[in-house]
């Protein structure tokens, strides 16, 4: 990130680095463990929960992006080669893009949902894999540009201040994008609360409301958390060499905008139930020794439900033990 003009850091630079890393560690475990919830739990296998385990796994790699760019940051930055500054930088901006693009995804899922527009037919898993594919080679190749000849080595008075070797077209160009995107996002969420609106209840149920709802939030959490980062940028592709003092603290900015990859697994947590079954199996299987080694068969195998437990052992005339009834306990 930019320094100030003078050279010198802030006195909490360290301070903050840790605190930074720290939360970016956490990032990288929530974000697995809802990766782990959606691959065991079958219940968390529809094409919603497969998209957002999607954007669960772009969250963890900006979690990943965010530590290395503060690891290889301050004075280490001069010590890295060109090419090595672009991976750094450009890593980061793939992940910023593959979550935008899995919100799109998410949003395109939710419409087709409620429209009841069977646009994946029979090959519904395919055509899944093919979509977070997309999204995943375009993201790549956002953040390849610039590694790849957009930059501004060759003219450096196009360059950013937030990002030295970066042009600033580049950046106006990725905040341009990433707006229009979500802004046609905002459109489709829009267009789909109408429908449920003016449908019949039998569309407008429970289920399609309440994973309608959180989507919303997570985009909610998206635009709140990007928002001053963006503006940050925006300012950057404008100002004047210099001119701007707040963009020589821009990494307080992408700090705060990290948050939201913290904030996505909550939100899964607070608006799915079946989300905290799975989440508290994990960590009644995981997080106490005792109950983990009482019972690792049990915790190896892909539970569905916690009812499905309890009929098994009502037909063979067993009780529930006591393992079970703590680690299935409904929310």
């Amino acid at each position: 990130g930019a320094q100030l003009p003078d050279g010198s850091a802030p006195a909490s630079h360290g301070v903050v680095s840790i605190v930074i890393v720290a939360v970016c560690c956490f990032i990288v475990l929530e974000n697995l463990l809802v990766l782990v919830s959606v691959c065991r739990n079958q219940k968390l296998h529809s094409a919603m929960f497969i998209f957002i385990a999607n954007l669960a796994f772009s969250d963890l790699l900006a979690g990943l992006a965010f530590m290395a760019n503060i690891l290889l940051s301050g004075s280490t930055t001069f010590n890295l080669t060109p090419v090595q500054w672009f991976v750094r930088e450009g890593t980061a901006f793939a992940t910023l893009a593959a979550s935008v693009f899995s919100l799109l995804a998410i949003a395109i899922e939710r419409h087709v949902a409620v429209t009841r527009v069977k646009v994946y037919g029979g090959d519904k898993g395919c055509r899944m894999v093919l979509l977070i594919g997309a999204c995943w080679l375009v993201a790549a190749a956002v953040g390849s540009l610039p590694i790849m000849g957009w930059n501004c080595i060759s003219d450096l008075r196009d360059c950013s201040t937030v990002l030295p070797l970066y042009s600033k077209r580049y950046v106006l160009f990725v905040v341009t994008i990433f707006t229009l995107i979500l802004l046609a996002i905002v459109g489709l969420y829009g267009r789909i609360y109408c429908i449920v609106r003016s449908s019949h209840a039998d569309i407008a149920g429970s289920q399609t409301l309440a994973l309608l709802k959180t989507v919303t939030i997570v985009l909610g959490a998206f635009i709140v958390c990007w928002l001053p980062a963006f503006v940050i940028l925006l300012l950057d592709a404008s100002c004047p060499v210099r001119s701007c003092r707040v963009l020589y603290r821009a990494n307080y900015f992408f700090a705060f905008a990290t948050l939201n990859s913290a904030a996505n697994p909550i939100i899964y947590t607070l608006r799915s139930k079946e989300m905290r079954r799975e989440f508290r199996r994990l960590l009644c299987c995981c997080g106490a020794p005792g109950r983990g080694a009482e019972t690792p068969g049990r915790c190896a195998l892909p539970l569905r439900t916690s009812s499905s437990t309890e009929r098994w052992s009502q037909k063979q005339g067993l009780p529930a033990s006591p393992g079970t009834r703590e680690c299935t306990t409904s929310v």
